[in-house]
């Protein structure tokens, strides 16, 4: 085959982000880098930072893609039931982008068409009769919370998707009833009942108990 001589092609910044996005879906976040990325669209590293100073610019162009493309739903008046309802949202969308959890973590990077979701409990808070502060711990709780269920639910798909027993389950197959009579009781269905979908249960949880009932 001969060697490619002259300029690399022409390339966009879009087609920087659709590459992006195939190498991710393909092979996972972890395997982006703009090495990668320049072969993917059959250019030259060096290209590619003409559009995108670093990673940390192409993650941020990716989030801000995703986000732009996630509709948001209209917000009952009353606060609680308005942060429930943005929460259950920012966890859809989360859930959606799962990679992005470890890059929000950070607290660092982020899309700023998201911002919606902070934006809106806060306020949720506030107006519930929050003090500024209060109100922003409320949404670090409650995204702090969410995180936590997303990854945690990702990392238990990617061990199950290797297949074999998990090491729970070797472990809750034993367990010694005169130890832990009630995890052996239902030992056998742990894993059953530890998959369900409880994030809308446990969010109203959190919701109740830090935003104050508005009295009517």
């Amino acid at each position: 085959m001969p060697t490619r001589t002259g300029r690399p092609p022409r390339i966009s910044r879009a087609e920087i982000v659709t590459a992006a996005w195939r190498v991710i879906e393909q092979d996972g976040v972890g395997e982006l880098t703009m090495r990668r990325l320049a072969r993917e669209v059959g250019s030259t590293p060096m290209a590619l930072y003409r559009h995108v100073r670093d990673k940390d610019e192409l993650l941020v162009l990716l989030l801000d893609d995703y986000a732009a493309g996630i509709p948001r739903p209209d917000l009952p008046d009353d606060p609680r039931e308005g942060a429930i309802t943005a929460a259950l949202a920012m966890h859809e969308a989360v859930s959606g982008c799962p990679w992005a959890v470890d890059v929000l973590r950070a607290d660092d990077l982020l899309a700023v068409g998201a911002l919606w979701y902070p934006d809106r409990i806060v306020d949720a808070g506030l107006r519930a009769g929050l003090p500024m502060e209060e109100a922003v711990d409320a949404y670090r709780i409650i995204w702090h919370y969410t995180a936590g269920e997303i990854g945690g639910r990702a990392a238990a798909h990617r061990r199950r998707e290797q297949g074999g027993p998990t090491y729970r389950e070797k472990v809750f197959t034993g367990l010694d009833a005169a130890q832990f009579p009630r995890l052996s009781e239902i030992a056998g269905r742990w894993e059953e009942l530890t998959a369900r979908d409880t994030y809308a249960k446990g969010v109203r949880a959190l919701v109740t108990g830090l935003l104050p009932a508005v009295r009517t």
